[in-house]
């Protein structure tokens, strides 16, 4: 008990002045009174006399410049050892985070050797010319640093996050792309092969007909054939009679007789008409439409597979007030009554126009437009810069043509027109109803094809650098289009 008595007096002379408590990296000011470094601090940031005055000590109201305090190491030790005590007294030896070499307490830190010491350790040879700071003291320029490297890193962190997210949702559409493509491939795999079984059914009952026909003939020719041996047998019969008969009878008629085996005519034998034969030979035309089939079907699976659908949908806010668009924004249709519309900055005043919401900055894509001219009109279709699409050209008389950056073909009653630098009517095989636009963005074409006789319409080069957008036009009334991919 006397022992803890005195260590309970030693702790009351290391108490700090300012905050009662026990010393804590004890710093020593001008008149020699300790002091805790954090309560010194504090008590130097306290409102008080004005700029030019100095501080004063709180114990003995001495001056002193609040930078001029400075670290007392042995009263430190001297605390540690004090609390050491206290506490061997209470609960008797307790491991502290003490020096592994001296068992003090660490108290400081080498900025030569980076290391931590004690007060013995401080007063080593090795240290006493390195620069020994309090831990405190010393950490605060590594939190500074572990700082920036948290902001850095957090930063580069969000960073990765935000590639993480875009390179998802890429993925995500590179896998809707797949299911897509997949999709297409089993749909037009059933329908060659609903093509092929009615090609195969076609062709056996055209084989079936032959082999029928040929089986009719072999039965008529064995008829026939039958009956003329018939009648040279009847001829023979009756020569050979003759020739066995006396001179009298021999001669009797002979004359006669000779004539019928003189004036015989055989009929002209044929196993196979000339028709059936002419129908056999031409059977390998029946093919014809299933090669045809086939080379369509090759050339559009690996079209498709080469190109993304574009999934594109109209955008009210660019649409004429002339134009009525659906619910699903996937079709419209022209009308001669103006819609109650906002006359926004995008949209068409005079150009009867739509633009798409989507638009391309690169890759294949691929769309078609299903076009109702039945009344007439016309239906104007291709791509567009996305400078076209923000300029005011849309306010007034729009130019389609390259140079203006608008790239579109349009389909009117009886002919198809190219919208060049000057406008070329097309020669087709049949007026499209469907076409498909399609747009190579790196390579710069924009091709349009009849996208059921797959028959090429018109191909423009250009070179994009910016947003292309699908564009879409209708005049007459009646006139609709609609899209899918």
């Amino acid at each position: 008990m006397a022992a803890a008595a005195c260590v309970t007096s030693l702790a009351d002379e290391v108490n700090c002045p300012i905050c009662q408590g026990t010393l804590r990296e004890p710093v020593t000011i001008d008149c020699g009174h300790n002091f805790c470094r954090s309560c010194l601090i504090r008590y130097c940031e306290l409102p008080g006399p004005e700029p030019e005055e100095r501080l004063t000590c709180p114990l003995c109201k001495e001056p002193f410049r609040p930078g001029d305090f400075r670290p007392n190491w042995q009263l430190a030790s001297v605390v540690d050892n004090i609390e050491r005590l206290q506490l061997v007294s209470l609960e008797g030896p307790v491991e502290e985070n003490a020096c592994q070499e001296h068992g003090e307490k660490v108290y400081f830190f080498c900025e030569d050797d980076h290391m931590q010491l004690c007060v013995v350790c401080r007063q080593a040879q090795e240290h006493r010319a390195h620069t020994v700071r309090f831990l405190e003291d010393a950490a605060e320029p590594y939190r500074e640093q572990i700082q920036k490297c948290l902001e850095c890193l957090r930063n580069e962190r969000k960073e990765i996050q935000v590639i993480q997210s875009r390179e998802n949702q890429r993925i995500q559409v590179l896998l809707t792309q797949v299911a897509t493509k997949r999709q297409k491939v089993v749909s037009e795999f059933v329908h060659l092969s609903q093509f092929l079984e009615e090609q195969r059914s076609i062709l056996i009952d055209h084989l079936d007909r032959l082999d029928g026909d040929i089986l009719k003939q072999r039965e008529e020719f064995d008829l026939l054939v039958n009956g003329e041996i018939c009648r040279f047998s009847a001829l023979i019969a009756e020569l050979e009679e003759k020739n066995e008969r006396p001179a009298r009878g021999l001669l009797t008629d002979i004359r006669s007789t000779l004539i019928r085996c003189e004036t015989r005519k055989c009929r002209k034998l044929e196993s196979v008409s000339p028709e059936l034969g002419q129908r056999i030979r031409a059977f390998p035309q029946q093919a014809f439409p299933l090669q045809r089939e086939i080379k369509t079907f090759l050339e559009k699976l690996s079209f498709e597979l080469d190109y993304d659908s574009a999934h594109i949908s109209l955008d009210p806010q660019t649409s004429h007030p002339k134009l009525l668009l659906s619910e699903d924004h996937r079709r419209a249709q022209f009308s001669y009554k103006w819609q109650n519309s906002p006359n926004n900055p995008q949209r068409f005043d005079r150009a009867t126009c739509v633009l798409a919401h989507e638009s391309f900055t690169g890759g294949r894509h691929t769309w078609v437009v299903s076009v109702d001219l039945t009344h007439g009109g016309s239906c104007t279709m291709g791509v567009v810069r996305e400078d076209v699409q923000e300029d005011v050209q849309r306010k007034g008389e729009l130019r389609l043509r390259p140079e203006e950056g608008v790239w579109a073909v349009r389909l009117a009653w009886g002919f198809v027109s190219a919208l060049g630098s000057f406008p070329t009517r097309l020669t087709l095989e049949e007026q499209p109803r469907q076409v498909r636009v399609s747009l190579d963005y790196e390579v710069g074409w924009v091709t349009f094809v009849n996208a059921v006789t797959h028959e090429p319409i018109y191909t423009f080069t250009a070179s994009f650098t910016g947003k292309v957008f699908p564009f879409f036009g209708l005049w007459g009334r009646g006139s609709n289009f609609s899209l899918s991919s």
